[in-house]
């Protein structure tokens, strides 16, 4: 028994030891399962951040490329300007040797429009179908048409036969009706057809007749252009020499108006024109791009730079039109050109638009064609020819052109002298109305003013215009007369003032042989107009010595 109870605790402390060993290898397995896990999350951890480190140097490295990118796109925005300021001033040096290439002659040939009419396409038309004769054999073919030996001796096969032959007959004559019918329609589509090339035929013929009559009228009015331009006519003269300056090519920023007057006794062509204003001029000689503060900046020319380059743009513009002048002059009709350049610009004192003359020139044709353009100093050369070019072109400081040209307006007529026909017996309420205009324009004459008469109609509701040839009280003065019996109104001093803004006077006169109502006074009274009633208008005469009256 003794034995028993050993057996059973020794059997006991081995399973407890199994037991223990089990629990151990559970535990040690736990513990490497554990540090397995930790050794996988720390691998897990080291690649993450492996990953986020890779990912933050890949952004950096974007970042960086992106930013050298935009540093690259603002140099070369800064560079762009540049280009652009480059190409504007080399254009600006090219004006006078682009037209030194070019021979300004206007070809009269090349005006004439020539026959290039295109010759006569058919129309397209459909086909006509295909519409055979039948044929009548075709139809009998296999049918017999003799009887038989059985059909003679005892009629067999007779009906047969015979209804064959009808048949084949009925077949040919249905076949016949049909292209009968076909032919029919056929002819049908044949006059259609006939009728629609006819017509398309006859409206090619009026076209090109039309086209032909238009080639014919627009050469015979250039025969007429050129033989007026060579019999020296003075519209002529002025229509040949503005295609001339049309044709001169400049870039968009070149206004290209421009007004000519040929005065035919002295030969000289008078040219108003418009010069593009000081804006044209790049502001700045360069851009720079600092990185630092991520600005572009112009560099701006100083004043003095800016004067001269718009002084040598527009002494360009001047020569280049003297010479295309002279060089195109193949009649032989300009001995001179007088070149006013003015600038359309806003008096920002008065808001008002003024039109400056900054540089003009006279000069001969003899003299001019002499000089050799591709070599000359640009402004040397304007001094050279005694020009007066602004001191300063750029603030638009006017210089008193050599010729004005607005005392060459083309509503100008030549005035008659009144003057000398009055006397204390000439009442001006009896006088012509259109006599009373050329005696208002006498008497500003007689008082200084350089007066001009315009044409009785189409004359912009201005019957005089005056100029104060003085260099600081003078300007353009615009006159309207009225012979008036009754008092005049506030519509007309409005008109007047209205006319006056639109030609750009400094002044407006109305001048009547009446009296003016209290609105037309009030009207007037804070605007640069004159109004001359009856009774002043007898004193104004009465101080040069004349004398008339107004008598109802």
């Amino acid at each position: 028994m003794a034995r028993s109870f050993g057996s059973a605790v020794n059997k006991m402390i081995k399973e407890t030891a199994k037991a223990q060993r089990a629990a151990e290898r559970s535990r040690n397995a736990a513990i490497r399962e554990q540090e397995r896990y930790l050794r996988l999350q720390r691998q897990y951890e080291r690649e993450n951040e492996r990953a986020i480190k890779q990912s933050i140097r890949e952004q950096n490295a974007y970042v960086k490329e992106q930013k050298a990118l935009y540093i690259e796109g603002r140099k070369e925005e800064a560079n762009d300007y540049n280009e652009e300021i480059l190409y504007r001033l080399n254009e600006f040096k090219s004006i006078i040797s682009e037209t030194l290439g070019v021979d300004d002659k206007i070809s009269f040939e090349s005006l004439y429009k020539k026959d290039g009419y295109p010759e006569f396409v058919a129309p397209y038309v459909k086909p006509l179908p295909t519409n055979p004769l039948p044929v009548r054999e075709r139809f009998f073919a296999g049918v017999a048409m003799d009887s038989s030996f059985m059909e003679k001796v005892i009629g067999l096969g007779k009906k047969a036969r015979l209804r064959s032959i009808e048949a084949a007959e009925n077949s040919y004559n249905y076949a016949l009706h049909n292209y009968e019918s076909a032919e029919t329609k056929i002819n049908e589509l044949i006059k259609e057809n006939e009728i629609f090339l006819s017509s398309a035929r006859a409206e090619y013929d009026e076209t090109k007749r039309l086209y032909l009559e238009e080639i014919a009228s627009h050469n015979s009015s250039i025969d007429d252009f050129k033989n007026s331009y060579f019999s020296k006519d003075k519209e002529a003269i002025e229509a040949y020499n503005n295609l001339v300056l049309e044709r001169s090519n400049y870039s968009d920023i070149f206004p290209q108006t421009f007004n000519l007057f040929y005065l035919e006794e002295s030969k000289e062509l008078l040219v108003e024109y418009e010069l593009p204003d000081v804006t044209a001029v790049p502001q700045n000689k360069e851009f720079k791009y600092t990185q630092s503060r991520n600005e572009i900046k112009g560099v701006p020319f100083k004043p003095k730079e800016l004067n001269e380059i718009y002084s040598i743009l527009v002494a360009s513009i001047a020569l280049r039109t003297l010479h295309e002048l002279f060089e195109a002059d193949q009649g032989g009709h300009l001995d001179s050109v007088v070149f006013n350049g003015v600038v359309s610009t806003v008096d920002l004192s008065t808001g008002l638009d003024i039109r400056p003359c900054i540089v003009t020139i006279q000069t001969r044709k003899e003299e001019f064609m002499k000089f050799d353009l591709a070599r000359v100093d640009i402004l040397a050369c304007v001094k050279g020819l005694k020009a007066q070019l602004s001191p300063s072109v750029t603030e638009l400081t006017p210089v008193k052109p050599i010729v004005d040209f607005v005392m060459y307006d083309k509503r100008f007529v030549n005035e008659r002298d009144m003057i000398s026909t009055l006397d204390t017996r000439t009442n001006l309420l009896e006088m012509d109305p259109f006599d009373f205009e050329h005696l208002v324009c006498n008497l500003f004459s007689k008082i200084g003013l350089e007066s001009k008469l315009t044409r009785s109609s189409r004359d912009g509701g201005v019957d005089v215009i005056a100029f104060d040839p003085r260099p600081v009280f003078g300007g353009k003065y615009v006159i309207q007369a009225k012979r008036y019996k009754n008092t005049v109104e506030v519509a007309a001093v409005r008109d007047l003032y209205g006319t006056m803004m639109n030609e750009n006077a400094s002044k407006g006169i109305l001048v009547t042989t009446s009296t003016y109502g209290p609105d037309a006074r009030s009207f007037a009274k804070d605007k640069p107009i004159e109004l001359i009633d009856g009774r002043v208008l007898l004193h104004m005469l009465e101080e040069q010595g004349i004398y008339a009256k107004i008598q109802l």
